[in-house]
C-alpha cells in the first residue's frame, strides 16, 4: 500500500510535468502571420526598371562564420580575389538568436522573425507544424511566376519547410553530425548538371559539412581549412559557369552561413561568433558597379568586418535584385549598397517606397489603435512610445513622398528619410513581445506552486534531524531560485554550483576533522576530505564553461592539446579500471557458469577503448599525433566503420548486463550474497560508466576516473554524513556540479551532438535524442548511480551497526541514538527496506529541489517577459530546466534511481 508521502510525491511529480507543459504552450505560441502572397499594387507606375538578375543561385554554407571566409586565415582565396576585383559585394550578416538553421533559414527567406518555439521544432525531424508553405517568402514569390522552376540539394530542412516547392530535389539529414564528407560530395554532384540545365530560376544548395566539423572538433580543427578550401572550389566552378554560360548570364550567387559557431563549434546562441555569417552577393555584374573591397582583412575578436545587415534584408533584397513583390511578413530592408544597381535616384526610392509601405502594414496591424491616433502632425506633438513615434515618422516619410514628386524634397533627403523609417521599424517590430498566452503560463505557475506544496508534504518526518542539514538545504533551494532572477547568474550558473559544492565539502571535512579528534583517529584519515576537495578542484578546471570566461584555457583545451600522453595515460587507466571491476564480477559468473564468462569484461572493455581511439582519430587527430603507442591501434581500426564499432560496443555492454540479470539478480537467493541487489548493482554501475565512457568525448574521460575516486573515498566513511538530508544534499551538488564541469552550460549553443550518432547509420529522432541526452547529461547520470552505491554503503554501515557491538569507526553510527520519529537510520526494517524507504526519501527531496527551481524559472519567464535578454538567456534556460525535469529527474532519478533502486532492494 503506497503511503501518504510517496502519494504525495507521485502527484507532485505529475503536477510538475503538467505544469511544464502547460507553460510552454502559453510561453512560446506559435507567431501569428498574415497569409497569402504580396502583391503588386494596383497603381503601381511601372516606373521600376527591369530586374538585375533573372536567377540565383542560393549557396548556404551552414555555420558560415563571417571570419572562415573575410579574414587572413580563411582558407576562401577565389572568394576573396573577387571581393579585391568588385565582383563580390561582402556584408557580416547578423543571425539573431536562436542561431539554429531552421528559426534562421526561416528570416532568410520570410524576412520576419521566427519564434523560439522553432529551437525545439529544430530538432524534430518528422515535425510538419513548422512548415512555411502557406507563409510568404522569395521562394513562394519565384514559385509563383508562371514557368519557374525550383531546385534544391542538401540539407533537407528545405524540403520539410518548403513540401512541393521544389521540382528537383535531394536531402540530406542536417543531424547526421559523424559525416562531413559524403554529406557534401551528394549535393556537389548535382552542381555541373544543374549549371547545364536552362529551366531553373533558384537553385538552393546547402553544405552541412563544415558544421559538422565544429560540432566534433571545433573551428580550429584540422578539417575545417581543407573544408573551406572546398567550398571555395564550389564557388569558383559556379562563377565561371556565370562567366561562359549564355543562360547564367543574368544569374545572382549568394554565398552565406545560416548561423556562425562559437570556440567549441556549437551554435544556438548569442556570442559573436554565433550571430556574425559570412553574406556575399556575387556576380560578374557587379564590376561594371563597384571597385572592390580590401580583402582579406584581418580577424577581430568580435568578427566584424564590412558592414552588418540583418539575415532578414536578404528577402526584401532578393525581391528587388529579381523583380517581385517583397514577402508579406518580411521586417527586412533593402541592402542600401546594393542600390546602387539602379543608376536612377528615383528607382532606389521606387524601391524604398515599396519596401516601407509593406513593413508599415505590419506595423499598422501590430498597433492599430497607435496608428489611427497618431495620424497626423498635431498628435504626432505628443508623441513619447516608440509605436507613437514610429507611427509620426511614418506620417513624415509618406509626407516626403508627396513632396519628392512636388519637386519640394530631393530625391536623396526622402532616401535618407525612408531609410530611418525603415531602421526604426525594424528595430522596434522585431523587438515586440510574443503573443503571450498568460492564462495558460499562470496556470502552469500554480500547478508548479502546488506541485512545490506537495513536494514539502511528502518529506518523511525527521528527515533534518540536525539544523545544519535543514538549514543547508532551505538555503541552497531559495538561494538558487533567486539567481534564476539574473541574467548573469543563469549565464554563469556553474559558479554558484562549484562554490556551494566547495562549501559543503569543507563543512563535511570540518566534521571530519572533529570525529579524528572525539575518537583519537589516526590523522591521515583527515585527508579524506580535503582530497575529494583537492580532486574537485582539478575537475572544475577541465572545460572553461559559461559566458564570460569560455574562452579561457582549461585542461581540456590547453593542456590535453600539448601533453597528449597525460590525457591518453588517464584515458587508459579508466578503462583499464572499469575492466578490473567488471573481471572481479565476471570471476563469480565462471564459478556458476561458463568459465569463459570471467574473460568477458576484458574484450568489451578492449573494444569500448578502440573505438574512443577511433572516434578520436576522426574526430580530432592532432590528440593522437604525439602519442605514438596508439599508431598501430589506428590503423587497425581505420578499416573499420565507427558505426559498427559503437554497435560491438553496445552490444558487449548488453551482453555483459544479461549474464548480470542471470547470475547476480538480486530475486535469486545467494549463499554468498549477504544484501540483496550488492553484487549486481556494483556489476550496473561499472557498466553505466562503460556506456557513459563511450558517449563522452575523449578530454572528459578523465573526469570519470576522478569521480571514481571521489566516489570510492566518500563509500569508505559513510560515517561522515549525520543523515540522508546530507547524503541527498552531496549527491544534489555533485550531479549539478558534473553537468557544468563537463562543458554543459544553460546557452542552446553547448549542447554537445558529436556522441549523438554512435552506432546510429541514419536519423532516427528517438535514439538520436536519447544518445544526445546521455552524452550531454553523463556527469549527472554517473551521480545518480554513485549515489545508490553511497546509499547502499550506508544502509550497510547502519546495518551492521546493528548486530556488531565494537568501536571501530565504520560502526560509529548514528543509527546508535534514539530514533526520532520517522527517521530513515532509525528504522528497525530489514536492510531491504530501509534502503527503500532510504531512496524515496532521496527522491521525495530532489522533486523539492526541481519543483523549487523550476517553478522559479518559470515566475522570471512571466514577470521578465519584456526583458531584452528574455529570448537568449531566460528561454534557453527554461528549456534547459524542462530537460533537466523530463530527462534527468522523472527518468534517471526517479525511475531508475527510485523504482529500480527499490526493487533491487527486494529478495
Amino acid at each position: 500500500m503506497i503511503g501518504l508521502p510517496k502519494t504525495s510525491c507521485i502527484l507532485s511529480n505529475i503536477l510538475l510535468a503538467c505544469s511544464i507543459v502547460l507553460f510552454a504552450a502559453g510561453f512560446f505560441p506559435h507567431k501569428a502571420f498574415l497569409p497569402g502572397l504580396a502583391t503588386w499594387p494596383t497603381d503601381r507606375n511601372g516606373s521600376v526598371q527591369a530586374a538585375p538578375f533573372d536567377k540565383v543561385i542560393f549557396m548556404v554554407v551552414d555555420a558560415l562564420r563571417s571570419d572562415f571566409v573575410y579574414s587572413s586565415d580563411s582558407e576562401f582565396l577565389f572568394t576573396q580575389s573577387l571581393i579585391r576585383s568588385g565582383a563580390a559585394v561582402p556584408f557580416d550578416g547578423h543571425a539573431s538568436p536562436p542561431t539554429i538553421t531552421m528559426p534562421r533559414i526561416k528570416a532568410i527567406t520570410t524576412g520576419s522573425v521566427p519564434s523560439f518555439l522553432d529551437v525545439v521544432l529544430n530538432f524534430a525531424e518528422s515535425d510538419t507544424t513548422s512548415t512555411l508553405a502557406h507563409q510568404d517568402s522569395w521562394l513562394a514569390q519565384s514559385k509563383a511566376k508562371p514557368g519557374t522552376k525550383l531546385v534544391m540539394y542538401g540539407d533537407d530542412t528545405w524540403l520539410k519547410l518548403f513540401p512541393g516547392f521544389f521540382d528537383r530535389a535531394d536531402g540530406t539529414t542536417s543531424f547526421f553530425v559523424s559525416d562531413f564528407t559524403e554529406v557534401d560530395q551528394n549535393v556537389t554532384r548535382h552542381v555541373p548538371v544543374e549549371l547545364a540545365r536552362t529551366d531553373w530560376s533558384v537553385m538552393v544548395l546547402h553544405y552541412l559539412g563544415l558544421d559538422h566539423i565544429g560540432h566534433k572538433s571545433g573551428p580550429r580543427s584540422m578539417n575545417m581549412a581543407p573544408k573551406q578550401r572546398e567550398m571555395d572550389t564550389i564557388v569558383e566552378d559556379i562563377y565561371h559557369a556565370m562567366e561562359r554560360s549564355a543562360h547564367l548570364k543574368s544569374s545572382l550567387l549568394v554565398l552565406c552561413g545560416d548561423h556562425g559557431m562559437n570556440e567549441a563549434g556549437n551554435h544556438g546562441g548569442s556570442s559573436s561568433g554565433e550571430v556574425n555569417t559570412a553574406l556575399t552577393f556575387i556576380s560578374p555584374k557587379f564590376q561594371a558597379v563597384y571597385e572592390g573591397f580590401d580583402s582579406p582583412l584581418p580577424s577581430t575578436s568580435e568578427y566584424s568586418f564590412y558592414d552588418k545587415v540583418e539575415q532578414s534584408d536578404i528577402a526584401p533584397t532578393l525581391a528587388g535584385l529579381l523583380g517581385f513583390p517583397i514577402p508579406l511578413n518580411s521586417l527586412g530592408i533593402v541592402i542600401p549598397a546594393l542600390l546602387e544597381l539602379w543608376p536612377q535616384e528615383s528607382d532606389k526610392l521606387d524601391l524604398l517606397v515599396a519596401n516601407a509601405q509593406q513593413i508599415a502594414e505590419i506595423a499598422h496591424a501590430t498597433y492599430p489603435e497607435v496608428f489611427k491616433k497618431f495620424s497626423s502632425s498635431q498628435a504626432c506633438v505628443s508623441a513619447k512610445s516608440d509605436a507613437e513615434i514610429l507611427s509620426c515618422a511614418w506620417l513624415e516619410t509618406r509626407n516626403a513622398f508627396q513632396a519628392v514628386k512636388r519637386s519640394e524634397l530631393s530625391t536623396p533627403q526622402a532616401i535618407s528619410l525612408t531609410l530611418r523609417f525603415l531602421k526604426s521599424a525594424q528595430d522596434l517590430l522585431s523587438g515586440t513581445a510574443s503573443n503571450y498566452d498568460l492564462s495558460k503560463m499562470a496556470a502552469g505557475i500554480g500547478f508548479g506552486a502546488v506541485s512545490l506544496i506537495l513536494a514539502i508534504t511528502s518529506i518523511p518526518g525527521g528527515t533534518f534531524d540536525t539544523l545544519v542539514s535543514g538549514s543547508a538545504f532551505s538555503l541552497i533551494v531559495l538561494c538558487h531560485s533567486v539567481t534564476m532572477f539574473a541574467s548573469s547568474y543563469v549565464e554563469e550558473e556553474h559558479q554558484f554550483w562549484y562554490w556551494v559544492l566547495g562549501g559543503w565539502l569543507m563543512y563535511i571535512s570540518f566534521k571530519e576533522q572533529r570525529l579524528i579528534s572525539f575518537y583519537s583517529l589516526p590523522p591521515i584519515r583527515g585527508l579524506l576530505m580535503p582530497t575529494i576537495t583537492f580532486l574537485f578542484g582539478i575537475v572544475r578546471h577541465v572545460n572553461s564553461t559559461g559566458q564570460k570566461y569560455a574562452a579561457l584555457p582549461s585542461i581540456s583545451s590547453a593542456v590535453f592539446p600539448a601533453e597528449t600522453w597525460l590525457l591518453w595515460t588517464s584515458t587508459i587507466t579508466t578503462y583499464a579500471l572499469i575492466s578490473r571491476c567488471l573481471t572481479r564480477r565476471a570471476s563469480t559468473w565462471a564459478e556458476a557458469g561458463s568459465r569463459r564468462l570471467s574473460l568477458l569484461p576484458v574484450p568489451v572493455c578492449i573494444a569500448a577503448f578502440m573505438f574512443k581511439v577511433a572516434f578520436t582519430h576522426a574526430d580530432s587527430p592532432e590528440l593522437l599525433k604525439e602519442f605514438q603507442l596508439l599508431s598501430p591501434l589506428i590503423a587497425m581500426t581505420s578499416r573499420y566503420s565507427l558505426v559498427g564499432q559503437a554497435r560491438i560496443v553496445f552490444l558487449g555492454i548488453a551482453h555483459m548486463l544479461a549474464c548480470a540479470l542471470y547470475y547476480e539478480a538480486p530475486w535469486k537467493k545467494q549463499k554468498t550474497r549477504e544484501y540483496a541487489g550488492d553484487s549486481f548493482y556494483h556489476t550496473f554501475h561499472n557498466l553505466l560508466s562503460l556506456f557513459l565512457l563511450t558517449q563522452t568525448r575523449v578530454h572528459n574521460i578523465p573526469v570519470f576516473l576522478l569521480f571514481s575516486i571521489q566516489l570510492s573515498l566518500l563509500s569508505t566513511e559513510p560515517h561522515l554524513f549525520n543523515n540522508l538530508a546530507e547524503i541527498s544534499l552531496t549527491s544534489l551538488f555533485f550531479q549539478q556540479s558534473s553537468f557544468f564541469a563537463l562543458g554543459g552550460t544553460n546557452a542552446i549553443s553547448s549542447v554537445d551532438l558529436s556522441n549523438a550518432y554512435n552506432g546510429v547509420s541514419g536519423y532516427n529522432v528517438l535514439v538520436v535524442g536519447v544518445l544526445t541526452f546521455i552524452s550531454n547529461w553523463a556527469g549527472p547520470i554517473w551521480w545518480v548511480s554513485g549515489t545508490a552505491l553511497l546509499l547502499r554503503e550506508k544502509e550497510r554501515a547502519e546495518a551492521n551497526s546493528r548486530g556488531v557491538n565494537n568501536s571501530s569507526p565504520s560502526a560509529l553510527s548514528l543509527v546508535e541514538r534514539e530514533p526520532k520519529g520517522g527517521d530513515v537510520y532509525g528504522t528497525r526494517g530489514s536492510y531491504g527496506e530501509v534502503l527503500q524507504s532510504a531512496s524515496f526519501t532521496h527522491f521525495a527531496l530532489l522533486t523539492l529541489f526541481t519543483s523549487a527551481s523550476t517553478l522559479s524559472v518559470m515566475l522570471v519567464c512571466t514577470l521578465l517577459r519584456e526583458h531584452l535578454f528574455i529570448w537568449t538567456v531566460f528561454s534557453p534556460k527554461y528549456l534547459y530546466i524542462a530537460a533537466w525535469a523530463f530527462g534527468h529527474h522523472f527518468i534517471i532519478n526517479g525511475l531508475f534511481g527510485w523504482v529500480l533502486l527499490s526493487r533491487l532492494s527486494e529478495g
